[in-house]
């Protein structure tokens, strides 16, 4: 590690433990790490590629965003916290980086991160990341995780179509008071991946389609929601996004979480439904696919 991306490293974390000094001037930071102002901005910005006080005051309008969505607080409290002294000045500088005025976006709350995911960035609930020295690419498994699991969802689809209907309406898990079906559950193993797709879109989703699907319509949504998922998983492994949080204002109350979180969840679920599925369908003479096992799936492909 060189001297410059040392010191970048070293004012990060000092930055993280003081985010809220804003008495503290340029001055004074460049001189917490023995240098000059001069000096200390021209090398934070080689690394990172913004001097040290645009950087931190974007940290604190990211943190602002987090907390819009996330508390009550009012909008003049999270200006103060943020640094301004005025509620017209925040508003200023949010609506510049966020086009739109702090109300606005509250209302309809958007990504919170600002400018290159391979930057510094507030993370939720109060720190902040440094940039990936290596774009993290997931590195494949993951991709290949979700793409079994599309394939599978759709030979489960497949497969059920040859139950007749009260076949697929036999309850077959216990979950909440509440009966579950094959039907239910191919069709929430669909709408899983259509839920977060709207979610990622900041679009509604409409759960009514789930009642009492065909499977006809199932293999219709999943040629759509299937690839547009995958598609979603890929783009963030590429752009080693991994980490990166994104907002769901489909929820009651806004939430805010990270991809690799959100896909870890889709898939762990999933895999607990599917087997689910694997089990009825054996239990009818359908056991074709084994468990849909996905080692012997990767290792088709190759």
């Amino acid at each position: 590690m060189s001297a410059a991306a040392d010191t970048f490293a070293e004012f990060v974390d000092g930055l993280a433990a003081a985010l809220d000094d804003h008495e503290a001037t340029g001055e004074d930071w460049a001189s917490r790490h023995h240098f000059s102002r001069f000096h200390f901005d021209r090398m934070i910005k080689s690394v990172g590629g913004e001097p040290p006080q645009t950087l931190r005051r974007r940290i604190l309008l990211e943190r602002a965003a987090y907390r819009m969505i996330t508390t009550k607080a009012p909008l003049l409290d999270i200006a103060i916290e943020a640094g301004y002294s005025s509620h017209e000045a925040f508003t200023r500088a949010f609506a510049k980086v966020y086009d739109a005025t702090p109300r606005e976006w509250r209302k309809k709350p958007g990504h919170i991160q600002i400018g290159e995911a391979n930057c510094v960035h507030f993370v939720p609930p109060a720190s902040i990341r440094l940039p990936s020295r290596d774009v993290v690419r997931g590195p494949d498994l993951l991709e290949k995780m979700v793409e079994h699991h599309v394939w599978l969802t759709g030979e489960l689809i497949r497969v059920a179509a040859r139950l007749t209907d009260d076949e697929l309406d036999e309850t077959v898990l216990v979950e909440d008071d509440d009966g579950q079906t094959v039907r239910s559950l191919l069709s929430r193993l669909v709408g899983q991946m259509g839920m977060w797709n709207a979610a990622m879109a900041t679009r509604y989703y409409d759960w009514s389609v789930e009642e009492h699907e065909s499977t006809t319509s199932m293999r219709r949504r999943l040629g759509i929601e299937g690839p547009r998922y995958l598609a979603h998983v890929r783009e963030v492994c590429d752009q080693g996004r991994v980490e990166d949080t994104f907002v769901d204002a489909l929820c009651e109350r806004a939430e805010v979480f990270t991809y690799g979180g959100m896909i870890a969840h889709v898939l762990t679920f999933a895999a607990y439904r599917r087997t689910v599925v694997v089990l009825a369908l054996a239990r009818r003479g359908h056991d074709e696919l084994g468990w849909g096992d996905p080692m012997r799936w990767v290792a088709d492909q190759t």
